[in-house]
């Protein structure tokens, strides 16, 4: 499941993923709000938040996942990705390659230092 979280503002979204993530999650939470972001900003800065209870992603959530990144490759200022399972780093190293903004992996205790990077610039 994805929920947006309060400290979404401006060009900001920052997403909580608890439980397992689904297409609907992508196509229902993350894709509009990266749309509506889009209408007044040239770009948008994320942040995703894998909460512990995060069990891991169905294969069309994947899918929705790369449809996105591909859609918006230029569209991403700055992602920031807190906690998650072993592969959620090196995901993010990949996704350094995959889009024009910046990408960068946090340990689930560094929430804030994730906050404050994303918004450092």
């Amino acid at each position: 499941m994805l929920s947006v979280l309060p400290e979404t503002a401006g060009d900001l979204i920052v997403v909580q993923a608890s439980d397992q993530l689904t297409a609907d999650d992508y196509q229902s939470v993350l894709v509009p709000e990266v749309e509506e972001k889009l209408k007044s900003h040239p770009n948008v800065r994320v942040v995703i938040y894998f909460d512990p209870s995060f069990t891991g992603m169905e294969l069309g959530a994947i899918w929705e996942d790369a449809k996105l990144g591909m859609a918006h490759a230029n569209d991403f200022y700055r992602l920031a990705v807190v906690g998650g399972p072993d592969w959620a780093e090196w995901a993010t190293a990949l996704g350094n390659h995959l889009v024009k903004g910046e990408a960068r992996h946090f340990s689930e205790t560094q929430y804030l230092q994730a906050m404050h990077w994303v918004n450092d610039a």
